[in-house]
């Protein structure tokens, strides 16, 4: 995968394998976000996990990886057993300074942190896993923006619920071109009817929030928690004519994102 660069426009080529778990060439590496490489099976914890679909490419085909994007490592829909066994051959971790913490080898950026990786400056955004004072539940969870000269600036939301955090990442960063965002309203019923990601209405205001950026949703399948899928999502970015912002890739093909430059 490469990214194309002319001057009209930029193409970013991405591979959704599953859930929150996507690869991308960017800036002349190879990034992954959350990695789940499992197949079905239950998670049991204080709240058990149900996955239900395995991996659209499996971790033993998935090449080389410079830096993994990672959310958080507490829960196992974003961070399974093949993927932490994935880490240790990865050259570059970010994390929150909790999973920094717990895990050998990962570097944790705090909230507006950045990082120079070669040409490409990552910087750690807030996300909220759930509603108002859930950390005690859910635990601290980042996003993060991708920036370098000549790209795209990409948002990637990790597992975040608060349409507030958003419009502030889209006020101190400015533009951003192309938004990946954990959807799904994932639910365990530990907070009611708040939902723990996006769901199809926060997702249309966050993409508000956003502009014009192209939205890229995933983590909406795959597991039992998700209470809704993309057909409704897709019918809400409809009835607020923000369709034509959409891209909804499929598991195991590469999706081609091209922005203006």
């Amino acid at each position: 995968m490469t990214n194309t660069i002319d001057a009209a426009a930029t193409t970013l080529e991405v591979l959704h394998i599953g859930g929150p778990t996507v690869r991308f060439e960017y800036g002349d590496l190879t990034w992954l976000t959350d990695p789940t490489f499992d197949e079905p099976g239950d998670y049991p914890g204080p709240v058990t996990l149900y996955k239900l679909t395995g991996p659209a490419v499996p971790v033993v085909e998935i090449g080389a990886i410079d830096v993994v994007l990672l959310s958080h490592d507490q829960h196992a829909d974003n961070l399974d057993a093949a993927g932490r066994a994935l880490l240790p051959s990865v050259e570059h971790v970010l994390s929150t300074p909790d999973a920094a913490g717990r895990l050998e080898g990962v570097r944790g950026l705090a909230n507006w942190e950045s990082v120079r990786i070669g040409a490409v400056t990552v910087t750690g955004v807030p996300a909220l896993h759930g509603p108002e004072g859930c950390e005690r539940f859910t635990g601290v969870v980042t996003g993060f923006v991708l920036q370098a000269d000549g790209l795209p600036t990409v948002y990637v939301s990790g597992d975040n619920a608060s349409v507030e955090y958003v419009q502030q990442i889209a006020e101190r960063i400015g533009r951003i071109d192309i938004a990946i965002l954990n959807v799904g309203a994932a639910n365990t019923d530990r907070f009611g009817d708040h939902d723990l990601t996006l769901n199809g209405r926060t997702a249309v205001h966050a993409s508000e929030a956003l502009g014009n950026a192209v939205i890229v949703p995933v983590h909406a399948e795959g597991w039992a928690h998700f209470s809704e899928h993309l057909d409704y999502l897709t019918h809400r970015f409809s009835v607020a004519d923000r369709t034509h912002l959409l891209r909804i890739p499929a598991p195991g093909q590469v999706l081609a994102i091209t922005v203006a430059s």
